[in-house]
């Protein structure tokens, strides 16, 4: 079975309109430049025609991408779920044991990430290893960098 990705219903149809955007809007585009570029002649030599084939063919991997979210995505409202610990849609600040520092994260689904923001994936690394945790709580989280220790000083819910 696949991986159940949790979303919300705002982050589902945020890649719900991207998806259009991308089926309807840019890929026509592409190929309408294909066309012309293939109107021109030789292909061999026709940078035009194989720079929009691989536009095309990226474009195809991004919506396979969102496809397969989209097919995975589970429609999850945050005010269901328990307000005591670390949950997805929670907003969690915690202490950089290792420097001191806080930092507040919002665990979302897919499409709502915003990294720039603190909006990270439940699915990333330290998504998943605050999960569940509780005020109080430490924690060791391995990420490519590293490891990172915090200490989950408050959660608030995302509604």
């Amino acid at each position: 079975m696949a991986e159940r990705t949790p979303m919300t219903r705002a982050g589902y149809n945020k890649l719900k309109a991207e998806l259009d955007e991308m089926m309807n809007v840019q890929m026509p585009e592409i190929e309408t430049r294909i066309a012309e570029a293939r109107a021109e002649g030789d292909l061999k030599e026709n940078a035009e025609y194989h720079g929009a084939r691989e536009s095309q063919g990226m474009l195809q991997a991004k919506i396979n991408l969102i496809k397969g979210k989209l097919a995975g995505a589970e429609i999850v409202d945050p005010a269901t779920l328990p307000k005591d610990q670390v949950v997805f849609g929670a907003t969690v600040k915690v202490k950089d044991l290792e420097f001191g520092d806080t930092e507040v994260f919002t665990l979302v689904g897919a499409g709502e990430e915003d990294y720039d923001d603190g909006k990270i994936l439940i699915t990333s690394p330290i998504g998943q290893g605050l999960l569940g945790k509780k005020v109080g709580d430490k924690v060791a989280i391995e990420v490519p960098a590293g490891t990172n220790h915090f200490e989950v000083l408050e959660i608030s819910s995302g509604d």
